[in-house]
């Protein structure tokens, strides 16, 4: 099958098992992030498990689930997890929920993750909002693609206008978000205090193993793009930092109300 044909066939089923929109955003979260399903009202869920061609990811933290309902007054279709390259080996592995976004008519595309910081004044439980990227992975999303869609103009990728609107809901919230670029590197593994080094060389604020793909796949199909990462420790080297999975959960844990609130606000305002 092609990946229309597959993405079809996905879009389908949700429609089928009483996922229907219409929607205002969809909204991927990442590792400790899932709790915001907790606050949707008339929630539908649905395991990725049982979708036609969603990817089975394994990673703790990410409870692969696809869940509709109301948040803040707006009907959103939330991600809990993701797949990543790392356990793929497919910078594309998550080109079919991509796209259902795109098939299911839905606009804007929130991505959130949690990251490293590059930059010692960047703390953990801080939330930054993504302003560019450095793709460093080695790996792109549309390796193969045949169509002339494939040449994805990224100026802008994150739009210009999703990201004001992402300050004005934290001046509200009274949460301080700044802006920076986060660097994708492969994973599984956390990167070497040199890697990080050149990361910051690059212009780099910000590191993870997500997120970037999602984004080239979203322009791809002409969605509108936001991303929030979460900062759940610095990174390698770094004021002797030496980061582990489970403190990037614990830390998102302990922070995840602070994003739930930002991410409140600025659903409730979409247009």
């Amino acid at each position: 099958m092609t990946s229309d044909e597959t993405i079809a066939e996905a879009a389908a089923f949700i429609r089928g098992r009483g996922l229907a929109g219409p929607f205002d955003a969809a909204i991927v979260l990442g590792t400790g992030l899932g709790p915001l399903v907790d606050d949707l009202t008339e929630a539908v869920s649905l395991p990725y498990a049982e979708i036609p061609h969603f990817p089975r990811g394994g990673v703790s933290g990410h409870a692969g689930r696809l869940v509709a309902g109301t948040l803040a007054g707006k009907r959103v279709l939330l991600f809990q997890g993701r797949a990543h390259y790392y356990e793929t080996g497919d910078a594309g592995a998550m080109r079919v929920p991509v796209g259902v976004v795109k098939a299911l008519g839905i606009p804007v595309l929130i991505l959130s993750n949690a990251a490293g910081s590059v930059r010692p004044e960047i703390r953990p439980g801080s939330l930054v909002s993504i302003s560019d990227h450095l793709n460093l992975s080695g790996a792109h999303p549309l390796i193969r693609d045949e169509t002339e869609g494939r040449f994805v103009p990224m100026t802008d990728a994150y739009d210009v206008a999703l990201r004001a609107a992402l300050q004005s809901a934290a001046e509200r919230c009274d949460i301080r978000l700044t802006e920076g670029v986060y660097a994708w590197l492969s994973g599984p593994s956390f990167e070497t205090p040199a890697e990080i080094r050149m990361i910051r060389i690059l212009g780099g604020d910000l590191v993870g193993m997500s997120t970037v793909p999602e984004v080239i796949l979203g322009r791809y199909y002409g969605l509108r793009i936001a991303a929030v990462s979460l900062v759940t420790n610095l990174a390698a080297g770094i004021e002797g930092a030496s980061p582990s999975h489970q403190e990037t959960k614990d830390t998102a844990a302990m922070a995840s109300e602070t994003f739930k609130r930002l991410i409140h606000s600025f659903v409730e305002e979409l247009t």
